[in-house]
């Protein structure tokens, strides 16, 4: 049974995913390197869009850094979960958990969200 808090860090990991997909270190080719974070000009957004944005990045961010501060195989387990709820069905599989059978499985992913959410609960994200 879900409660509020397993909504929330689904609807999360679901962002997260789409934000590391997106990701790009030089978002064109051959760009200077020291313009790849240099944002164009937004003058036709309001400051509520550009707050919202500012913050869900901000979001993004704080949960890549808590996901990255994670030990395997949690970690692997939140990266499987993440494409999982992100393509919505179950047929990703990390391979640093192919050799664990499905209760080894289920363990490791619910001990996963368990700690991501004590760790984002703790910084203030959830």
């Amino acid at each position: 049974m879900y409660n509020d808090s397993q909504y929330i860090l689904d609807d999360l990991l679901r962002a997260w995913h789409a934000h590391c997909k997106g990701y790009s270190p030089v978002p064109v080719a051959g760009a200077d390197p020291m313009f790849r974070n240099a944002k164009a000009g937004r003058g036709y957004d309001t400051t509520a869009e550009i707050i919202e944005d500012e913050l869900h990045g901000s979001t993004m961010e704080s949960i890549d850094f808590q996901v990255d501060q994670m030990q395997d195989p949690w970690r692997s387990a939140i990266h499987e979960l993440a494409r999982n709820l992100w393509t919505e069905c179950s047929v990703w599989r990390h391979p640093r958990l192919l050799g664990l059978d499905s209760l080894e499985r289920a363990a490791i992913v619910a001990q996963a969200r368990n700690q991501l959410t004590q760790r984002l609960m703790t910084a203030g994200v959830m």
